[in-house]
């Protein structure tokens, strides 16, 4: 053999010898094919597990329908926020509260935690924002039509009771709790 050769075997099989290296460490550190985010397995379960949740909030939403439509009769009292007597926020969070999910005390701060939502895809348990030149002043939790009306469950006023009442003015925005 000649020197020539001898010399280009000796610089070649270390270099052969540290690519085999290279990537049999590349292909051992490579996560195995079906672990992969976008995998049908995966993104099954993580849409299953969203489902789940979503289901669960539907349920709570609407056993704070029932709590808040039990208060039916109380009295308003400015500041109150149950077990018998409520204003307009104190009902909303008094409700959703007892089911465990947790509002702001005032109607402005529900609203600003809301999910805005269009005026045409509320569901029972949305709640319904009275505004005038932007500030919220009053809240109520949204029962479904009467009539072509929008009924809303609510503690209006201290000269009355929590009571149902169709919606009054076009000023309002809706907000939900529903997740997307």
């Amino acid at each position: 053999m000649s020197a020539l050769l001898r010399v280009q075997r000796l610089l070649v099989l270390p270099i052969l010898l540290a690519s085999a290296l290279v990537a049999a460490t590349w292909v051992a550190s490579a996560p195995p094919a079906n672990a992969t985010s976008s995998s049908p397995q995966t993104q099954s379960a993580s849409e299953t597990s969203r489902s789940k949740a979503k289901t669960k909030r539907i349920k709570k939403i609407k056993a704070a329908t029932r709590v808040a439509s039990r208060q039916k009769g109380d009295p308003y009292v400015y500041g109150a926020a149950g077990p018998n007597a409520f204003d307009c926020s104190g009902l909303t969070y008094y409700a959703y509260g007892k089911v465990g999910i947790r509002l702001p005390r005032t109607s402005d701060g529900q609203h600003r935690h809301l999910r805005s939502i269009k005026k045409k895809n509320m569901k029972r348990g949305d709640m319904i924002f009275f505004h005038s030149g932007g500030n919220v002043y009053h809240v109520g939790i949204f029962v479904g039509r009467k009539n072509g009306s929008r009924m809303i469950l609510h503690s209006p006023n201290s000269s009355t009771v929590v009571k149902r009442d169709p919606v009054w003015t076009g000023q309002w925005y809706a907000g939900t709790l529903r997740r997307r």
